[in-house]
């Protein structure tokens, strides 16, 4: 498949937009301005970045996990919502009482995420069945990592979508470490993922994380595929977070990932790849312009966050969620 100038251009952008926002997070956090646990996504953010070009409109519903900002800024998120919910502010996307890794935001179809490892996966069906029930157009997106394959219900919401031939994508972001643990000290050695869950029976596809236009490639698949077919679709996608399980800091020294192993995905790096393999299109001109497009909106919705109120203490949920 063919793919256009403008967007490859379109996806590096969110990539770099997704990094620069997450680093800066990781910077300030130190400030005390943010007394939320935060997941950065740092290294993974090539499998958020198409979302805004192929599931823009609202019919299209991502349910994440705690691992959310790059989902939330790839649906279309507002990044001055996002930085105010972090900071706690009553203008966050959920008025400041959610936190990192409870996002909400409906006007642009991003429904949650969710602390609970897993628990997109099931409330995600309950968001297709309803679709269905109703009639309503569009399809559910949601987004967990290797660790809730683990999970039961995991295996009883694939069973149930096959069944119910529910309109909704899975997308499994395979970093290969749940915290601090390995996946071959936790599942057996040698099986993969995408395998055994197309055993059960779904359409199942596994694809380079890293290549954020391969990844575009297999979403368009897998949204012409719940649409057209009216079944649900399983997408793997190998990914590496570069930063710590939870925090904004690095974590090589405490050596549970060999330094081998974070050297050779860095070298990897998906910005990296689109930089090399379309350099006539990126080029430095176009990249500069980007980064200073970037840092621009970055420093305005930061200052404009410090700037806003904390939420009442009396401020009910319903005002909140309105």
């Amino acid at each position: 498949m063919k793919i256009s100038s403008k967007i490859i251009s379109q996806i590096y952008y969110q990539i770099l937009r997704i990094r620069k926002i997450e680093t800066k997070i990781s910077k300030e956090y130190s400030e005390w301005k943010m007394r939320c646990p935060v997941h950065l996504s740092i290294g993974q953010e090539s499998i958020a970045a198409p979302l805004s070009i192929l599931f823009k409109n609202k019919k299209y519903e991502v349910l994440s996990s705690h691992r959310a900002h790059a989902h939330y800024l790839g649906k279309g998120g507002n990044l001055f919502k996002l930085v105010s919910e972090i900071m706690g502010k009553s203008t966050g996307c959920s008025g400041g009482r959610g936190g990192s890794m409870h996002l909400i935001d409906k006007d642009v179809g991003f429904l949650l995420s969710t602390a609970i490892v897993a628990n997109s996966i099931p409330v995600a069906a309950g968001v297709a069945l309803s679709k269905k029930i109703k009639k309503e157009k569009g399809l559910a997106l949601a987004f967990f990592g290797d660790g809730a394959i683990e999970e039961g219900v995991f295996y009883e919401t694939i069973n149930f979508s096959i069944i119910k031939n529910l309109p909704i994508i899975f997308i499994c972001e395979n970093n290969r470490y749940s915290v601090y643990s390995n996946m071959d000290v936790r599942q057996p050695k040698n099986r993969k993922i995408h395998k055994m869950v197309e055993k059960i029976g779904i359409k199942s596809i596994f694809s380079n994380g890293l290549n954020a236009i391969e990844i575009y490639q297999k979403y368009l698949y897998a949204k012409n595929y719940v649409e057209k077919k009216n079944k649900p679709i399983f997408l793997e996608f190998n990914t590496y977070r570069y930063l710590e399980h939870c925090g904004p800091f690095n974590d090589d020294n405490l050596k549970y990932r060999p330094k081998k192993e974070i050297d050779f995905w860095k070298k990897k790096d998906p910005l990296i790849i689109l930089e090399k393999k379309y350099n006539k299109i990126l080029n430095k001109k176009k990249i500069d312009y980007f980064n200073k497009k970037i840092s621009e909106e970055i420093n305005l919705s930061f200052n404009k966050a410090k700037r806003s109120k904390y939420p009442k203490s009396s401020t009910k949920e319903k005002e909140i969620y309105a």
